[in-house]
């Protein structure tokens, strides 16, 4: 597995990033026997950056990575806006990672200049922790052109972890050219910057060698993180990375394993998904969208018409 330094922090990353938020209770829930195979795995084929975030609620599957090799390198994240919400969420996370520090502590999606001036308290504290080296390097995720290009003013925020993917779904203002440009300008003044989203949150799986082939493309990447539930999906994502062959059994695996249609909860019924949906599979029940299964059939047309990016599949 390739490796990069994460801008100017001084950290080396594999290129590949494990997105944890997959194997966590907002989306598969696999259980911990199960996700410690996985885990291993992983670093076997040589990855050793993983992403996580309070949300997430997978530090208890990450430490086990801490256990297997010392050295992994951890990005968390936390809404936290306030010195006192950040002394308790990297208290959390360092509890229960088993960890006197993380690698990189970003502010979740960050959205503007103005909104990251509004969490200045909470970058004042990370600032403070970065000294005592309980943090690394401090940064933001973001799925905006806007965030991205925000972060130029601020110094202070060394990685940045925009979405970005073949035909931009997800990004909530520009497109992926606008997307692209503020990425590559971000690089240019040194920040570390790792992708997210490259498959769309699972919308764009039918174009997966267009979609890999299209984000490992982009150079001012150091690395890009990639949700996996699988052995299988471990295997086949470090391929694509490395640019290796994939065999027909794998490839017959992954496209016979079971996926469905996730509605997120931040969803606020605005009913276009349903209007768009041939099939009838969804439906506006108590003000926000739920999903038919047994009608459903993974066309992911219904996600081109969300504009707060609420429907996935895994």
């Amino acid at each position: 597995m390739k490796e990069n330094q994460l801008g100017k922090t001084g950290i080396k990353v594999s290129r590949m990033c494990f997105g944890s938020l997959t194997i966590g209770p907002l989306q598969k829930n696999i259980k911990l026997s199960e996700s410690r195979k996985i885990i291993a795995r992983t670093l076997e084929q040589g990855v050793y950056f993983f992403d996580t975030a309070d949300l997430y609620n997978t530090y208890d599957h990450l430490s086990h990575a801490i256990k297997i090799k010392k050295d992994v390198v951890i990005a968390t994240k936390s809404y936290d806006y306030t010195s006192e919400g950040v002394d308790l969420r990297l208290s959390r996370a360092l509890k229960e990672l088993g960890r006197d520090y993380v690698d990189i502590y970003m502010l979740h999606e960050q959205e503007s200049e103005k909104t990251i001036e509004g969490h200045w308290e909470a970058i004042e504290r990370l600032l403070y922790y970065k000294k005592i080296g309980a943090v690394r390097a401090i940064g933001i995720s973001t799925h905006r052109v806007e965030g991205v290009l925000a972060t130029l003013n601020f110094p202070e925020i060394e990685v940045v972890h925009p979405l970005i993917n073949l035909t931009g779904i997800g990004i909530e203002d520009g497109g992926v050219k606008e997307m692209e440009a503020a990425i590559a300008l971000a690089h240019q003044q040194g920040k570390g910057l790792y992708g997210m989203k490259p498959l769309g949150g699972g919308n764009l799986l039918a174009q997966k060698k267009a979609c890999f082939d299209y984000v490992l493309g982009l150079k001012s990447l150091d690395a890009i993180a990639i949700g996996v539930q699988s052995v299988d999906e471990v295997d086949y994502n470090i391929k694509k990375f490395n640019g290796e062959m994939i065999d027909d059994e794998l490839e017959k695996r992954l496209t016979q394993s079971e996926k469905s249609l996730m509605i997120s909860d931040w969803c606020r019924g605005c009913g276009q998904c349903a209007a768009h949906c041939s099939h009838g599979a969804i439906q506006i029940i108590n003000g926000q969208a739920v999903v038919d299964k047994e009608r459903c059939v993974l066309c992911c047309y219904c996600s081109a018409y969300c504009h707060d990016f609420c429907i996935k599949v895994i």
